[in-house]
């Protein structure tokens, strides 16, 4: 998505990236964020919380900071941080209700494949997998009981690219939700919830983190309805919250996201163009190729960095 489509007076997003989530420290004026391990937080004998933390577990100063970093990136009402991508996606697939179906990517990450497979299938999860690149294998594989169409673009590991704004309107005319994994775009590059889809899911431990220190997943919503509750009650009652140290390094790790992507976007370009034009290589998965399936999709969805989306092979 063009840069040039955000209203002129929304913070772009390098900016966002750079200072979102932290306020100056009222106490010492401290511009960056502290880190905060207590477990336990000052509350009333009747566990009433004035200052709004009652357990590490149910929430805690770092993972609020960077869950309202995580939501103006990614234009979202609601974030909830998880100490993996997979508890992320699993609170989701936790949180649909029983005798559900649901209509998945077929280059979907293997683990959430596997997990509905082994884990929730056998309790009643039913599924169909399709190729979300194909509108017309989207709309048969909806039913009336479906209740989330769940989308990976660019995936991992093919870099498949799904029209957001078309799946958001397949799976709303249906009665369900659309989730997006983002992973593979985090949301200087695309921005799926300004394109129609209810749910992002983003493994920080890749790009958001960026620095290979700090595992964690996100869910970002664009309403902060049931849903949202019944994630952040799994994430409380499963126990898949993330550590307050692994929230401050991804908070850390958001402040180079730009210029890491532009860095990343460059060189692939880069690494792209020279591997398509060798003669022992039959084919290169790469959305900024001209012949690449979702090259169109691509370009119109998500934001040109370091020209990966405009250059031209030789």
């Amino acid at each position: 998505m063009s840069t040039d489509s955000v209203p002129s007076h929304a913070p772009h997003p390098d900016t966002l990236a750079a200072h979102a989530g932290v306020a100056p420290d009222p106490v010492n004026g401290a511009m960056n964020a502290g880190l905060q391990l207590s477990t336990t937080f000052e509350h009333t004998p009747d566990a009433q919380t004035p200052l709004g933390y009652l357990y590490q577990r149910y929430d805690n100063p770092n993972q609020q900071q960077l869950e309202q970093a995580l939501a103006a990136l990614d234009g979202a009402a609601r974030a909830l941080f998880f100490a993996t991508g997979m508890a992320a996606g699993a609170a989701v697939l936790q949180s649909l209700p029983p005798g559900a179906h649901l209509v998945i990517a077929d280059d979907t990450y293997f683990g959430y494949r596997a997990l509905i497979d082994r884990f929730l299938a056998p309790h009643g999860l039913r599924h169909t997998v399709v190729d979300a690149t194909d509108p017309d294998a989207v709309r048969a594989a909806l039913t009336s009981d479906t209740r989330l169409l769940w989308a990976e673009t660019p995936s991992n590991p093919r870099l498949k690219v799904c029209d957001i704004a078309a799946l958001a309107d397949l799976a709303h005319a249906a009665g369900a939700r659309l989730l997006v994994d983002g992973t593979f775009a985090p949301p200087t590059l695309q921005q799926p919830l300004a394109l129609g889809a209810d749910v992002v899911l983003h493994s920080t431990t890749k790009y958001l983190n960026g620095h290979g220190d700090a595992m964690g997943g996100v869910l970002t919503f664009a309403d902060d309805d049931a849903l949202a509750a019944d994630c952040y009650d799994a994430r409380r009652l499963y126990g898949s919250s993330a550590s307050p140290l692994s929230a401050w390094l991804t908070l850390r790790g958001l402040r180079t996201l730009p210029v890491r992507m532009e860095r990343h976007c460059a060189n692939a370009s880069r690494v792209a163009a020279f591997l398509a034009a060798h003669p022992r290589v039959s084919v290169v998965h790469y959305p900024g190729l001209p012949d690449h399936p979702g090259h169109a999709v691509a370009t119109r969805q998500m934001r040109d960095y370091g020209g990966m989306l405009s250059f031209e092979v030789d």
